[in-house]
């Protein structure tokens, strides 16, 4: 006699049951692609920009949960938790080379439509550059008429970055931070500090003493890396769309992106190398 076929029989009725396509409500998310034009290229445009938000928000839970731990003095666990940030800002980069295979004449054909609408001003981003470190107040405008997006990003703004919790830790271990670094601005960049960079070298130079703190300023770097090379692909598929000229949300384009490029998360964790 033969046997049932798990594949076949019960498990193919799911009237009564949770399917896939429920689960992950997939006939709302598919239905979410709302091209404004004919244009061929615009469905890519939309998939990679909305794909992309959905990688954000698992890199805002992650790092999220990851800087609970630290403000806790909690390591190994956040780890994991970063090292799945790192993976999901790959993904994100990789998703520039799919919209590189748009020329600058596909994209012409809808541009136009979207108005001033600009990945500028998606509070996602902006909150993920607030929780790693890269403070400006002034980048709170695009969202104001939001007030839900605007008071979250206003707390992200006032609290602690991944890197000043880093620094916590440091002091908690007994390492000397000074209190001008610990009880900053929040709300300003931070700046670097000489004291901070001779901790970095202490626990540089005793690794197998300080190995927690050594894989976490290392998984930092890590972050940081992904995030340039984000930024950096960033830049290069807009200079190919559209050159020089301004970017739809009234940025400067290419040339406020470039600038970007400059901005530097954990100044002493760069440094360190080449004080070693």
């Amino acid at each position: 006699m033969n046997k049932p076929n798990p594949a076949e029989g019960a498990y193919t009725d799911f009237k009564n049951n949770l399917s896939y396509g429920d689960y992950l409500a997939l006939d709302e998310l598919l239905s979410i692609q709302r091209p404004l034009t004919p244009a061929h290229d615009e469905v890519l445009f939309i998939v990679i920009h909305q794909v992309s938000e959905l990688w954000m928000e698992l890199i805002i839970h992650e790092l999220s949960s990851a800087m609970k731990l630290l403000e806790q003095g909690i390591i190994d666990p956040s780890l994991k938790m970063l090292t799945r940030v790192c993976r999901a800002q790959e993904q994100m980069t990789n998703a520039w080379e799919v919209l590189k295979t748009m020329t600058p004449s596909d994209y012409l054909e809808f541009r136009s439509s979207f108005g001033q609408a600009s990945g500028f001003q998606s509070y996602q981003y902006r909150l993920i550059e607030f929780l790693l470190g890269n403070r400006n107040p002034f980048m709170m405008r695009p969202h104001e008429h939001r007030p839900d997006h605007h008071a979250l990003l206003q707390n992200a703004l006032n609290s602690p970055s991944l890197y000043d919790l880093s620094l916590r830790i440091l002091a908690r271990r007994g390492f000397t931070i000074p209190s001008e670094v610990l009880e900053r601005d929040f709300a300003k960049p931070y700046e670097p500090n000489p004291a901070v960079l001779q901790v970095w070298l202490t626990v540089y130079r005793n690794t197998l003493e300080h190995w927690d703190l050594y894989y976490l300023a290392e998984k930092l770097i890590d972050v940081e890396d992904n995030f340039r090379r984000w930024r950096f692909n960033h830049l290069t598929t807009v200079e190919r769309m559209i050159g020089y000229k301004r970017g739809s949300g009234g940025t400067s384009g290419v040339g406020y992106l470039k600038k970007a490029l400059e901005v530097v998360l954990f100044p002493e964790l760069w440094q360190v190398r080449t004080e070693l």
